[in-house]
Parts: C-alpha cells; structure tokens; sequence
C-alpha cells in the first residue's frame, strides 16, 4: 500500500457482494460494479454498513451529551422529568421541520395513486438476497428474506430524506425525553391500524421491540441491545427505557423498527421462515407470490396513516414489484422486454454499451443520471483475518499491491469510476488527509506503539499502477513482502517454512466480478499465490458468510451521515464472533474499539467528524482489505411511464417512493401497468 499519493477514486464492476446491513441511512448508488447491500427508506435506520451504513451511538451514561437527541429537563431540574413534547428526533436534535409542517419539501403532495412500478434487487439488509426469496420474515437469520417488506410495516417515526438523520412522527404523534435522555415517553395515534382493522397499540410495540431484541436477526438484536424495558403506560402511551451506556443514535433505530401485531404472534412463531404474508399497517400488503422469482406489494386503499405529513406526495403506485433474476445478464434483458420497468444500472459496460436497443433509440426508455452525495462507503475485497494466512500484515500488503485498478477501469469499466481510498468515501470531512495534528493527534497518542507507525504520517492510500495490467515495478514490491513474510516461490507456488501453500478463495454468487476478479487473480499467480473464484448460490453464500466460512468476499459497506452503531457492526471487537455480523474481516482491535466508542458517544458533529478521522487513519493502517471503487451518481434507466419531482431528496434516490405513475407517458411508450 502507498501513503498519501493520488486523490480518492471510484469503482466498476456490479456491486461487489454489498451490505446494508449494518444499521445504516437510506439506501444508495455509489457502489457500482459490485453486490450491494443496503436498505430501503423504511429500513432505513435499521442497517448500515452497513449496510447498511453505518453506526451511530454513544456508551457513555453522560446523559444528553452522549445519549440521542438533547431533551430539556424538566423545570425542577430533575433529570428523570420529561421535557416538552417534541414531533421529531435527530442525532443532534436538528429538524429542518416545523411542528405544523404539512409534507417533505422533496414530494408532490397531489401526486396521482394509479400504476405500478417494477424493479429487480438492487441491495439488501439483513437476510435478503440479491437473487432469490424463499421466506417473508425479513427480519431474522433464518432464510433468504423477500425485497420490500418495510412496505408492510408501519414505524413509531418515519425518516426525512433531506435531512442526515431526522425523524418524524408516524404512529407516534409525539415523543417526550426525559432530562437524562434514558427515557423516551411515546404518544401513539389513536387512529393506528393493522391491516384487518384491529388497533394498533402500545402493547404491540412493546412486543415487537422485546421480540426484535430476543429473536430478531443478530445485526437488529445487537444494535438494539441497550433498550433496557419497554413500559405501557395506557392503550396509547409507551416508554422506552435505555441502559445508561446506551448509544446516541439507539432512539434513532428504536423508532425506524417495524411494529408486529402481537395478536397475530400469539398463535405463530416468530423466529420461523415462512412464504405466509404478516400482517401489518403499513401503506402496502403483501400481493402475489411467486417463491424466488417475484413478489408484488398492493397500496392499502383505506391506510390509515396515508394524509399524515411523513406521507403526503409517498407511496404513489397501486403495486410495488421485484422481480428476482439469478444472472445479471438475464435481468438485463428483461428489462429490455418490459418485465420489469425499472432499473438502477451498477455495471459500467452495460451503461456504455447496452442502451442501444429499440426502446432507447425510440425514446421510450429514458436515461438519468442523479448526483449521490452520500458518503458510499468501504467497497472492496475483504481478508479473513480469522485465517492465519492473512494475518501478517505484510502478506495483506503485497495482496493489495497486485491489483491493477488503472488497467481495470480503462478496459472493464469505460473509466467510469475512482478509487475507493477510505472506508468514509464520500465523506471528506470523516476521511483523513495530511499528517495527524491539534485534537485529532491527541486523540490518537493513546495508541502510539499498540498501531502501525503509519497512523502519525500521511494516511495510507492504495498505490497507482501503471496501467498495464501487470505492474512489474509493484510486483517486485509484493513479492519482497512476501519474502519478508516468510514465504519462498517454488514450482510457481509461494510456501511458507511450515509447507503451507499461499492460497486464496474469492467467495462469489454472481459473475458480474469475474472479468475484474480474474484480472487480480492472474497477478497473484505471478507472486506464486494460488487463487480461484468459487461461485455457489445465494443460498449458500448466505451460510457461508454468516458463519464467516471463506478466505476472500467482495462486499460494500455504506456508512450513514451520522455514524455510529454500524461502526461496532463492522469493525468492533464483539461484532467479530457474531454470526451474520458485518465485521467481515473480523477485526478485533483495542484501538479500533476505543475510537469507535469516541464515535458513538460524539455530543456534535465536530467532535465525530474529528473521531472518524482518526478511525480512518487507523483502520486504513491495518490494511485490512483491497479497496475497490466507487462514484457520486445514481445512474438510472426506466421505461417512460413515470413522472417524479423536479429534483430529488438530497440524502436518497427517491424512486419509487416519491415518483408515480403518468397515463399518458405510459401509453406512449407502450407500457401498461
């Protein structure tokens, strides 16, 4: 790996196997030519690298300062008093909205309810696949979970796009803080309802949160760890109640989980995959089926919570499709075929060279490409580093100095992509530049002589090729880390004093990597490094890297605005051991961990951004996976049936939930709902 060098860079090549799933922000584009996995508008709060995105709270029990939003104590001072009622939450209390606010800035709030839309997996969360469903219980280990099903539940509050992390009231009406931010005291709408009609309650919220807590996937379980009781206090008020350590965005995701009825539990398990739809109260309902090829989601005519201002311009089509493919290629061409009518493009050729087709030429399939200024976070391959072989740092090293991005941009990705540099990509005020000084040093002294020397000089960068495809003078360079790390090349094989082979296994379920992967791996074969690409199905890849059973996987990691919690999901110590984690080179670093938790338990923007910072300069040190790419742009291709605001929300794509359906664009493209 260079220190310092060129400028950050983005990347090609189908999403590289991504992961929402850490609790992240909204879900985003950045992550090209690789597999994605974040999340939707609803999920959003949930995951983050991760997926989502990621991260967001403090351990410390200084009360607001640490905790989420700020809540004014009550007038006598007592720190366990409610303050006043409050129509939203923030990481730091910020709201761009005013109690009376009518809708979102970014919606039209007399959009038409009429049509479809229809889209393939472009990320997931939790235990959803790219390719296939074979459960509707999205929210559990167990099974490959169906796109879409935060489309059936309702949430206590309900995120603004325009804002980093703001939340406003869905079922809840209000919330009071208490004045040590530990309590958290919700007024519910009387008017809430499940989709048969029964009152939705305190008492099901409190089941659904103690059920996530106890049952739910391990990434929600974790994150949610810190909620310490959930009272009801009548049919319409609940308190959530927090361990002193808890963190500061912990409120944030608390309010962002979907509501189970705890009437339709009582006679079903929860922790069980099942294809039976849930019942729920969101502004969808589960519609047809069909196991592991497509699922559709029909509108709630009569949703209760449809004129409130988190809705009003939202969720504007009669049906929400995905239609699931198992090749990237296949799914291509049936878009070209009008099965689907939708489609965020993540593979540079096709953009390039394969909107040449009738629809195109026609001007019945338009073309958009949306700026994405959310921070698109760590893409790339990542070391097992629960495997010996890769944990000489040195090896790492002379892996990462093999891999040519110059020759893969010009000839795979049409130039369309920079170099990934930093697991904040996107982010410049959390990505670390020059020499470390003032606060920022100061806060990394602590670990001077327990992390690499490289963290106090310029941050590490990945080194520039020459473009050639095989950089002799780079080559060298790993091949004399590799004798520094033990290993000697005979027969064409590195070995190390104990006879153990150098191999690697790239763990795959789709071929979109394959012309990328292939290139690196005929330079690692140059450095005596055997590698292969072992492609299974989703299925089994689920298995694998859940129970971190794999040398090498590609994987993008967003990061949310605000991190935080996602933070302790991909890099901190516990998160290591946890199946279905996102630690997926399994980090376990006491540095790490100690700057994480100044993340978590950062009181204003400042003080995070400066702690991000120095977290970058120190996971960048452990070299710890093989950046890839990335760029700012949502890159969208759709048949013309669909109108959607004059621009879109800042911190989301905004399709599908702020477009809808256009009668006369659809005719006229000969699409039919």
């Amino acid at each position: 790996m260079a220190q310092n060098g060129a400028p950050p860079a983005p990347l090609d090549a189908e999403p590289l196997a991504s992961s929402g799933a850490t609790l992240t922000l909204p879900a985003r584009g950045r992550g090209a030519e690789t597999s994605r996995l974040t999340s939707t508008r609803r999920e959003a709060l949930l995951y983050a690298g991760a997926a989502a995105a990621f991260g967001l709270f403090p351990r410390a029990a200084r009360a607001q300062a640490e905790g989420a939003p700020a809540a004014p104590a009550a007038a006598d001072g007592d720190p366990k008093a409610f303050g006043p009622e409050r129509h939203g939450l923030s990481a730091f209390g910020e709201l761009k909205y005013a109690p009376d606010f009518t809708r979102f800035d970014y919606v039209r709030a007399d959009a038409p309810k009429a049509g479809s839309f229809s889209t393939y997996p472009a990320t997931t969360s939790l235990n959803q696949s790219l390719t296939t469903f074979n459960t509707l219980n999205a929210y559990i280990l167990k099974g490959d979970g169906a796109q879409g099903m935060g489309l059936t539940f309702d949430t206590l509050m309900a995120r603004a796009n325009d804002e980093p992390d703001a939340l406003y009231g869905l079922v809840a009406k209000s919330v009071a803080v208490s004045g040590d931010g530990l309590a958290y005291r919700f007024a519910l709408r009387p008017e809430a309802r499940f989709h048969d009609g029964s009152r939705l309650t305190a008492e099901d919220v409190k089941w659904s949160l103690e059920t996530l807590k106890a049952k739910g996937h391990p990434l929600v379980a974790q994150a949610i760890r810190d909620l310490e009781t959930v009272e009801v206090e009548g049919e319409h008020v609940c308190v959530l109640r927090l361990s002193p350590k808890r963190t500061r965005d912990l409120p944030l995701q608390l309010v962002a989980l979907p509501i189970f009825s705890k009437t339709y539990y009582s006679k079903k398990s929860f922790d069980e995959a099942t294809l039976e739809p849930p019942l729920g109260s969101g502004p969808y309902k589960v519609g047809r089926v069909e196991q592991g090829r497509l699922i559709e989601f029909n509108r709630v005519a009569d949703y209760w919570a449809k004129d409130l201002p988190v809705n009003v311009g939202q969720n504007n089509f009669e049906r929400v499709r995905f239609e699931f493919y198992r090749d990237r290629d296949v799914a291509f061409e049936a878009f070209k075929a009008k099965a689907y009518l939708f489609r965020e493009e993540f593979t540079s050729r096709t953009w390039a060279t394969g909107y040449e087709f009738p629809g195109v030429r026609e001007g019945k399939v338009k073309r958009e490409t949306l700026p994405d200024i959310t921070a698109s976070g760590a893409q790339g391959w990542y070391f097992n580093l629960r495997r010996k072989k890769f944990q000489d740092v040195r090896v790492r090293k002379a892996l990462n100095l093999a891999l040519d991005f110059e020759w893969m941009n010009r000839n795979l990705m049409f130039n369309a992509y920079k170099r990934t540099v930093s697991v904040f990509q996107g982010a410049p005020e959390m990505m670390a530049t020059g020499k470390p000084e003032g606060p920022e040093l100061a806060l990394l002294e602590p670990f001077r002589g327990k992390v690499p020397d490289e963290v106090f000089g310029e941050p590490i960068v990945p080194a520039i090729a020459d473009g050639s495809g095989q950089d002799r003078k780079l080559l060298r360079e790993a091949a004399g880390l590799l004798r520094e790390a033990g290993y000697t090349v005979k027969d064409g094989q590195a070995t190390n004093a104990a006879g153990e082979a150098l191999t690697i296994e790239f763990l795959e379920f789709d071929k979109g990597l394959d012309p990328h992967v292939s290139k690196f791996i005929s330079n690692l074969k140059v450095l005596g490094v055997a590698a292969n690409i072992r492609l299974v199905d989703a299925a089994q890849y689920q298995q694998r890297t859940n129970n971190f059973d794999y040398d090498v996987i590609s994987r993008r990691l967003t990061m949310s605005d605000t991190p935080g919690e996602g933070l302790r999901q991909i890099y901190a110590s516990e998160s290591a051991s946890l199946p279905g984690s996102q630690n997926a080179s399994g980090i376990a670093d006491p540095a790490v961990d100690a700057l994480v938790e100044k993340i978590v338990a950062a009181t204003s923007r400042e003080k995070l951004n400066l702690a991000c910072r120095a977290l970058d300069r120190v996971l960048r040190s452990l070299v710890s996976w093989v950046p890839a790419w990335n760029k700012d742009t949502h890159t969208l291709a759709y048949w013309d049936a669909f109108g959607h605001p004059a621009e879109k929300p800042r911190y989301a794509r905004g399709a599908p939930e702020t477009w809808w359906w256009d009668e006369q664009k659809a005719a006229a493209a000969g699409v039919k709902a």
